[in-house]
């Protein structure tokens, strides 16, 4: 559920909006009726987050043949290994994403295609410094990695890890990167949708949608709540001119906190595993289900010494729900297994013979 803090900066959001708009009873426009109406403003917000977002450079060297007749037979009949066209040339490939500081020590979460392949990452602070990275962990499946700087003991400031789960549709989120390399920006706007799992940018998907504006650069950084807390990793946008049309994608931090667990200790990366796979309901097998609206996950298969199978689950069984939250596909249930520590108990809500 959403704090005290954050329900009393939501009733000034809103208070300033009917100040501004007046009532829909009354038609009328009425001016602020407060200096605190007059001056509402994130940057308080702004001023503790935006330390804690960092630039990520990585940088990787590529070789490339001259020329496409390289390795042609007839040219190297007369010119041989000296020829000019098949001299390799030497060019630097850089990506530019955002990275989020989440521990004082120096570790930082990114998106993993910020860095893959990379063979030189740079961190640079809010203050402008400059640091070697070394990567900790970095997951394509979840489009997620965890990053270390050297402080040489100096503290860092940090983003506080909020709790994606409590997120509602029309929940107000703050938008933190460098996106096109122009320098660090905030854009504002709401929780647009949750669970989106149709947006193929990675295996384990069940994504933050936002209005925010997020672009090319803004990868990596801080999705943030009215109070202050992160609440999800900017990863990807859906545009067909490459700019922002309003909608971007986060990875949720329950995602990102099994993530980041994982690589501070080091191990190598292990995955919750329910032993159940199985479809999506339509309205014909909801139907038929006795379900009042197409929701869960019908199973399919059942593995025999899975966790599933020992918990009583079945073939034809509908699973609505996984640790109190619902699932509406087999997407959205494979993220929800993947954020529950291995070895822990988690209640299956089943439907069952109506």
């Amino acid at each position: 559920m959403l704090g005290a803090v954050m329900t009393k900066r939501l009733t000034l959001v809103f208070g300033v909006l009917a100040a501004c708009l007046g009532t829909a009873a009354a038609q009328t426009v009425t001016a602020p009726t407060s200096r605190e109406a007059i001056h509402f403003s994130f940057a308080p917000i702004v001023k503790r987050v935006a330390p804690a977002v960092v630039n990520v450079f990585s940088r990787r060297l590529i070789q490339a043949q001259a020329s496409p007749f390289a390795n042609d037979p007839f040219f190297r009949r007369f010119s041989g290994d000296r020829s000019p066209f098949g001299v390799p040339q030497e060019r630097i490939a850089n990506s530019l994403g955002s990275g989020v500081i989440v521990d004082p020590d120096g570790l930082i979460v990114t998106n993993h295609h910020v860095i893959a392949q990379g063979q030189e990452i740079t961190v640079v602070l809010a203050d402008r410094r400059e640091f070697a990275a070394q990567v900790l962990r970095s997951d394509e499946r979840t489009d997620l990695a965890v990053l270390k700087i050297d402080t040489h003991g100096e503290k860092l400031p940090v983003l506080e890890i909020g709790d994606s789960d409590g997120l509602q549709v029309g929940d107000l989120v703050l938008a933190v990167g460098d996106p096109f390399g122009v320098g660090q920006t905030v854009t504002s706007g709401i929780v647009s949708g949750l669970a989106r799992t149709a947006v193929g940018v990675s295996d384990f998907r069940s994504l933050i949608q936002t209005d925010a504006a997020i672009n090319p650069g803004n990868s990596g950084g801080a999705l943030v709540d009215v109070d202050g807390k992160l609440v999800g990793i900017n990863t990807a946008i859906f545009s067909r001119s490459g700019g922002s049309i309003g909608i971007g994608f986060a990875i949720p931090t329950s995602m990102v906190r099994i993530v980041l667990q994982g690589a501070k200790s080091g191990g190598p990366i292990v995955r919750a595993w329910l032993g159940a796979t199985g479809q999506s309901v339509t309205a014909e097998i909801a139907q038929a289900a006795g379900l009042d609206r197409p929701r869960g996950v019908l199973i399919k298969e059942v593995d025999a010494n899975g966790p599933a199978a020992r918990a009583g689950v079945r073939v034809g069984d509908v699973i609505v729900a996984i640790a109190s939250h619902e699932v509406d596909d087999p997407q959205d249930l494979r993220f929800r297994v993947a954020t529950l520590p291995v070895g822990t108990a988690a209640r299956l809500t089943i439907w069952r013979d109506g």
